[in-house]
């Protein structure tokens, strides 16, 4: 096969996702038919899911930054919830929260709708697996090693969405940078290997890093876990910080078992100071298995690899004559809707817009894009995800339900 002519690797630049050059065929048929006819509507667009893969009945909002920076400068509105919002689905009814609005001529922003779901597909995919992370996990750290399971390119973005929903830690150099943070890592099995005994690697670890990096090694390469551990205590002493447990699952048998005879084996030799952290394939049961006796998760494909959110964009109102016109394909219900949340018995109502809003309850979707221009301010990473962190506390207790009036 020949080499790509203009670029080294198969992606597209960020200038052609603005210029709507990574969208389907028949998004471009449809903008140059309508305008040949002069059938130019304005009309009202919403961006919905119906369910999630998931049996509770939530997700979490992500890719609002992407699709207003990407949306900015055309000649739209946008209302939208805020980054990092939960969202509740009903696969049961028909009625669903819109995370997204946006209203122009059809022909405007038509060839758009594949990155504006990609964008939010992929992201809220990997924000709302976060979340259930960090919900299983508990008040031990989560710490993200995913990004080696994704296209390189998606690296920061992946991180980024995975600290939203509730991950502590990244260790993606270029998304930490991104994002103004600090990556965390310990070492690899490789870096074990390239030495001919465990103590000789992790002595060099220590005095080759920056003293402020904590010492957590990795302790079963080439040894079980207690042996290592008992190794990795006695080469280090009170400068071990923690040691990392990344068994195969083809070795693990009783795993819980096996880093109770490590915690056991660190104690009773003055080693209760050294932190355990368990890696490896990690899912939200393996979290409430350990969370009682580790003292940290490193999670990977679980987050970055999260299946996508199933949204859906479709006209649901249009003008005609100068009139509002309700219009919706089957299946879909038409007219440009509101959510309102009391957030207290996470109870939402779904509503046409126009309708006065029910005492006690907050509206989700506010402005975003007036006319091009972003008139919301970005919040920070910190206080977005700090915002998630006490709706999980009180959705994880609640049985959250969505209605329409």
């Amino acid at each position: 096969m020949k080499d790509l002519e203009d670029r080294t690797f198969w992606l597209a630049t960020e200038s052609e996702i603005k210029n709507a050059e990574t969208t389907d065929i028949y998004f471009e048929y449809t903008s140059g038919v309508l305008k040949k006819k002069g059938i130019t509507p304005r009309v009202v667009m919403e961006v919905y899911a119906r369910k999630v893969p998931y049996t509770e009945n939530w997700g979490v909002a992500a890719g609002i930054y992407e699709v207003a920076k990407l949306l900015e400068g055309l000649p739209v509105d946008v209302n939208a919830v805020d980054e990092g919002e939960i969202f509740l689905t009903n696969p049961n009814s028909v009625i669903y929260e819109p995370i997204l609005q946006i209203e122009g001529k059809y022909t405007g922003f038509a060839t758009y709708e594949n990155p504006i779901l990609g964008f939010l597909c992929s992201l809220s995919g990997i924000a709302t697996k976060a979340a259930r992370i960090r919900l299983a996990a508990g008040k031990r750290p989560v710490f993200s090693f995913g990004t080696r399971r994704v296209h390189p390119v998606l690296a920061p973005a992946v991180e980024r969405a995975s600290f939203i929903g509730g991950i502590d830690r990244v260790s993606n150099i270029l998304g930490a940078r991104l994002m103004g943070k600090t990556p965390v890592g310990t070492m690899p099995h490789s870096f074990i290997q390239c030495f001919d005994d465990q103590r000789k690697a992790w002595s060099a670890f220590d005095e080759i890093v920056a003293k402020e990096i904590p010492r957590i090694v990795l302790v079963d390469t080439l040894s079980d876990e207690k042996t290592e551990s008992i190794m990795a205590l006695e080469t280090l002493g009170k400068t071990l910080y923690g040691i990392r447990i990344d068994t195969p699952s083809s070795r693990r048998g009783e795993w819980r078992k096996i880093v109770e005879e490590v915690r056991w084996e660190l104690n009773i030799r003055g080693g209760k100071h050294v932190k355990i952290f368990i890696s490896g394939g990690l899912d939200e049961e393996q979290l409430k298995e350990f969370r009682d006796l580790v003292d940290g998760f490193g999670v990977g494909t679980s987050v970055s690899a999260a299946p996508p959110l199933d949204f859906s964009a479709k006209i649901v109102e249009l003008e005609e004559d100068g009139k509002k016109v309700y219009r919706a394909k089957r299946g879909d219900i038409g007219g440009r809707k509101q959510v309102y949340r009391n957030e207290s018995k996470w109870d939402d109502i779904v509503t046409l817009a126009i309708n006065k809003p029910p005492a006690g309850y907050g509206r989700l979707l506010t402005p975003l894009i007036r006319n091009g221009e972003i008139v919301r301010p970005f919040k920070s990473l910190d206080s977005i995800q700090k915002a998630l962190l006490r709706k999980l506390q009180s959705i994880a207790e609640a049985q959250p339900k969505v209605h329409w009036l």
